[in-house]
């Protein structure tokens, strides 16, 4: 009678035991709760905007070389003065007042003027060259911290360019020069009448305008790595036109001028083809992307 007694007062406190929670298990479950739910605070970094102007006397038929910041805009004008002007538009963060002083010493550009040919070239966190000549002591912590220059150039319509550009939009109208182009990763518009054009876009989307019948120049050669390519043509217009896919893609031919000039002629891959009496030749390159050539919209 004990025995059984005893068996069935054991068997009640085991079931008992088993369904309350322990203080242990309570306090880890709790723990591990507030680990999960634990949020790192975010490092608030202030902003410092300064805008620098610079402007310099520049005939027809000089050179503009551009070396932009590693993040920024780019847009390039042409207009019908013998000078350029530039307006940088200068964006550094930075945890301290302090530290936005010493980014501000070392993330700029310098502006020089050789005869007909003038040189805007940044420098800064992202120059390791540059930072070992000319900033040696420069505290380690600052030289990943973001920041940016958005550059606006307007210069005669006859000039050359040069430009180097990184990660963000570029774009360029109304120049008739010889222009070579190349970028990182671009939103890249061209607006574009005449000129010898050759442009390298790593990766991104290019539009190029041509809005007159006849491109008074060489003509233009466009390569896009990765992205799209669109070509907009006016109605009417003259030149020769090759394209080519070199692995993944397609190309898109809507404009209603295009006729095959040689073999294979106009298929999905390559295009060999003429528009009007032909003229000027354009050569447009995708590595992986789409290549679509249109009509442009009638303003």
């Amino acid at each position: 009678m004990r025995t059984s007694v005893f068996i069935l007062l054991f068997t009640l406190l085991f079931t008992l035991a088993t369904l309350l929670p322990s203080p242990f298990c309570a306090t880890l479950s709790a723990t591990q709760s507030a680990q999960q739910t634990a949020v790192v605070p975010n490092i608030q970094l202030l902003t410092r905007s300064t805008r620098r102007r610079e402007s310099a006397r520049l005939n027809y038929g000089g050179t503009v070389t551009l070396v932009g910041a590693p993040r920024g805009s780019v847009t390039i004008e042409g207009w019908n003065r013998n000078e350029i002007e530039v307006v940088a538009d200068l964006e550094l963060k930075a945890q301290t007042e302090s530290d936005l002083d010493q980014l501000a010493k070392v993330n700029t550009f310098v502006f020089d003027e050789d005869m007909n040919h003038i040189s805007i070239l940044t420098v800064g966190t992202h120059d390791r060259a540059f930072m070992k000549k000319s900033a040696k002591n420069f505290p380690k912590k600052l030289l990943n911290l973001p920041w940016r220059i958005d550059y606006r150039l307007r210069v005669p319509a006859n000039t050359d360019l040069e430009i180097n550009a990184g990660y963000g939009p570029v774009k360029l109208s109304g120049v008739e020069g010889a222009i070579r182009l190349s970028a990182t990763e671009s939103e890249t518009a061209l607006t574009l009448t005449g000129g010898t054009v050759s442009a390298t876009i790593t990766a991104g989307n290019v539009l190029l305008t041509v809005p007159v019948r006849s491109w008074r120049g060489g003509g233009a050669d466009i390569r896009v790595a990765g992205g799209v390519l669109n070509v907009e043509l006016a109605p009417g217009f003259s030149g020769d036109i090759d394209a080519d896919i070199l692995r993944n893609g397609k190309i898109v031919n809507t404009y209603e001028g295009l006729v095959t000039r040689e073999k294979p002629g106009i298929t999905e891959r390559i295009v060999r083809a003429r528009a009007g009496a032909g003229g000027a030749y354009f050569k447009f390159t995708v590595g992986d992307g789409t290549v679509n050539i249109k009509r442009s919209a009638e303003k």
